[in-house]
């Protein structure tokens, strides 16, 4: 397929946009990339997608996610109010994915995906909990998310908090999804072996999980989002969460540390010198109202970070968004947080992320060889759009609903904002019968 008549946005380092010009697919592949006349003259016979102007740009990646969230929108949390995070999670989060059947971790997995298409979003690393169905439950999001035809790494929460059982069940989930996708390798499909946080797992559950780990691979577990993390693990240990994450050998150049919002200085240093990936949230971490993530610093020091949502919508330009302007409004200062460094997190390092468990070919850039998962957008900019200015052009100009064709691995999902691989008025009034008896057992196990 040849997409012309494009402003192609390469996301390179450094980036390119390149206007009038044209992207030839191959297969999975990016093969040719090139001004538009040119490269219609040379390949006259090719099926052709005529972008009609539209900026022509790599497909969103999302850092850290939880597909199982979907029935929490418009959930009632049974009054007072949480007033502070750990309530949050006993009160909604925990309650909810003891809730999820198999059929609803289907269809919430499926709603997730259709919110992704649609707003351009094509690789996605999930944690997932549901405690009362986890044995098979990663192939249950594996089947939704190759019917959806994205990219997804996934990896089941471990945890100490609903006993002995579920947390070993856990460690066997991981285990055995890794174990599939070593034997039956998928283009659309990796994983990472998920923790919850340190708050809720004991040293003999991390040992466990740790000797559990096939070699080569990573976890991906919640990171000091609260304080309270930070407490709980001086008292388990007398060390702070990343100092007990590394002397039980969590860390490394695969494991995922999601937030980081309460790490100090040594936390910093162990992150960086042990090459371990951290994800921001903004929108998330400002509506648990557990502060902001010391991201510049995190940068500043040479770790990698990128950008997640934890469960918010698929439009990661409103992470974008979020990034950018909750730095200026902690501190105060309008200096903080700059476009650049928004770009480089949810860009450049997400790129890198997606194509360390995708290494086939680069993930998340429009170049030659890249794989082709792509997105076009309807945004026609009354002033220049250059390299240097696109971050900008992202924060205050790009809205999720400018998307209008989503492909990945050159499998058009969406064209025209038509979804071509999923029904989303079937998936969402499937989600509307499931809902109340989701809700239902949540406030049965509220009550526990």
């Amino acid at each position: 397929m040849l997409i012309t008549n494009a402003t192609v946005v390469t996301g390179e380092t450094p980036n390119r946009v390149l206007p009038h010009h044209a992207v030839l697919l191959s297969g999975n592949h990016v093969r040719e990339i090139g001004p538009a006349s040119k490269l219609e003259q040379s390949y006259p016979r090719t099926r052709k997608l005529d972008a009609h102007g539209q900026m022509l740009l790599p497909g969103g990646i999302c850092a850290h996610t939880h597909f199982y969230s979907a029935f929490a929108r418009g959930l009632a949390v049974p009054p007072p109010p949480p007033s502070n995070f750990p309530e949050i999670l006993e009160k909604l989060w925990w309650p909810l994915d003891r809730s999820l059947s198999e059929e609803d971790v289907r269809v919430s997995a499926l709603m997730s995906l259709v919110d992704a298409i649609k707003h351009g979003t094509t690789t996605l690393f999930d944690h997932h909990a549901s405690s009362a169905f986890v044995d098979g439950s990663l192939d249950v999001i594996a089947e939704a998310v190759e019917q959806a035809g994205v990219r997804a790494v996934l990896c089941y929460e471990v945890t100490d908090r609903d006993g002995p059982a579920i947390a070993d069940a856990g460690i066997k989930e991981n285990v055995r999804f890794l174990k599939r996708l070593a034997s039956s390798p998928s283009s659309h499909l990796a994983a990472s072996f998920g923790l919850h946080a340190s708050l809720t797992l004991s040293g003999a559950t991390l040992q466990a999980c740790r000797a559990a780990l096939p070699q080569g691979e990573g976890f991906h577990i919640h990171v000091a989002e609260h304080e309270q993390d930070e407490y709980d693990s001086l008292q388990k240990s007398n060390m702070r969460v990343v100092e007990r994450l590394q002397n039980h050998e969590i860390l490394g150049e695969k494991t995922i540390a999601a937030h980081c919002v309460h790490v100090d200085a040594v936390e910093i240093a162990l992150l960086k010198d042990t090459r371990t990936w951290v994800t921001h949230q903004p929108r998330s971490n400002m509506n648990n109202a557990v502060g902001c993530a010391p991201v510049e610093w995190m940068l500043r020091a040479g770790i990698r970070v990128g950008l997640g949502n934890d469960g918010f919508s698929n439009a990661m330009w409103d992470e974008w968004k979020a990034a950018y302007l909750v730095h200026k409004a902690v501190s105060r200062d309008p200096r903080r947080m700059d476009g650049s460094q928004v770009m480089q997190m949810a860009l450049t390092n997400n790129a890198a992320l997606a194509s360390t468990f995708f290494p086939e070919a680069p993930v998340g850039q429009v170049v030659p060889g890249a794989m082709a998962d792509l997105i076009l957008v309807d945004y026609h900019s009354p002033t220049p759009v250059t390299a240097d200015n696109f971050a900008w052009h992202v924060v205050f100009g790009l809205q999720p609903s400018m998307v209008t064709t989503t492909v990945v691995a050159g499998k058009v999902l969406m064209k025209d904002r038509e979804l071509t691989t999923l029904d989303e008025g079937q998936i969402a009034a499937r989600a509307r019968e499931l809902a109340p008896r989701v809700w239902k057992r949540f406030e049965d196990n509220s009550r526990r």
